[in-house]
């Protein structure tokens, strides 16, 4: 079976599709790229909508007609599906507008690079089609070589069909809690299991700032626990920490360091975060920690 057998057996003509497998080129981007396709949809058709020079021109013939097979990449020489878009519009905007997209702002913030530097482009409109929606995450097709060549006419390759899995893998098992390491990215687009989970516990936790190396240990009990904790640094970057408030939070990483019991009584659970700012020398000048 191949993704053209798919297309066929719901009455679409491969010669009207385009396969496209997504890589973010962006670093931040790329890690928190499954959990944008899993949680933000919205986020990942706005990605898609503009395209560089060769594909733009190529979507815009098939604008009423044509279809867009979107796919991740999932290692080397595989992809994992996303969704099928029907092509119904197009309309040219200015740079400085495409920059404006509401979404496309967000997108820049989770790590897209906005480098095009023409001075019109055409904003395509997408629409998904109910094209096997329950295989989204879970249906994995292999990529015909070479592997860079992220986009194909369907009716000139063969895609086959390597995998259906149980459960998507976009936003599968949360890690235990001793291997989480979430950069600000991932933090912003958190599943909604592993919010349920986060929302569980209490802990003493870490923010590592790539850029010169330094930490920032912090603790989430009571009312809040680690997910309210953690969303606040979600929105803000900074969770209302001064010497946090100074950087960018795209560099910042974030892990638990231990797991603190429910009933713990809030002193207890200062002084082991103290005993972590000791032991991590987290303590401004060499860390982030201003107390």
């Amino acid at each position: 079976m191949n993704l053209n057998d798919l297309l066929l057996g719901k009455q679409i003509d491969p010669k009207d599709v385009l396969v496209l497998r997504h890589r973010p080129r962006e670093a931040q981007l790329l890690r928190a790229f499954p959990l944008i396709c899993a949680e933000r949809t919205d986020l990942f058709e706005t990605y898609q909508r503009a395209q560089g020079d060769k594909l733009e021109k190529t979507m815009a013939g098939m604008v009423g007609r044509g279809h867009l097979a979107s796919f991740i990449s999932h290692g080397a020489g595989r992809a994992l599906f996303i969704g099928l878009y029907k092509i119904d519009a197009a309309k040219p905007v200015t740079f400085d507008e495409f920059l404006a997209i509401p979404r496309n702002v967000e997108l820049r913030s989770l790590g897209m690079e906005s480098n095009r530097t023409r001075p019109l482009i055409l904003w395509f409109d997408l629409r998904a089609e109910d094209f096997y929606p329950a295989w989204k995450g879970k249906l994995i097709v292999g990529w015909p070589p070479p592997d860079r060549t992220w986009y194909r006419r369907a009716h000139k390759n063969v895609v086959p069909v390597r995998a259906i899995l149980e459960d998507s893998a976009l936003d599968g098992a949360m890690p235990e809690w001793n291997s989480l390491d979430l950069t600000w990215a991932q933090l912003r687009v958190l599943p909604t299991k592993w919010r349920n989970r986060l929302s569980e516990w209490r802990a003493i936790y870490y923010i590592f700032d790539e850029s010169d190396r330094k930490g920032y240990v912090g603790s989430a009990y009571g009312a809040e626990n680690l997910l309210q904790r953690w969303l606040s640094y979600a929105a803000t970057g900074h969770g209302g920490n001064r010497l946090l408030r100074m950087r960018d939070p795209a560099n910042f990483h974030f892990s638990i360091l231990e797991r603190v019991s429910p009933d713990m009584d809030p002193e207890s659970v200062i002084a082991l975060e103290t005993t972590w700012k000791k032991r991590l020398h987290t303590r401004s000048p060499g860390g982030l920690n201003d107390n």
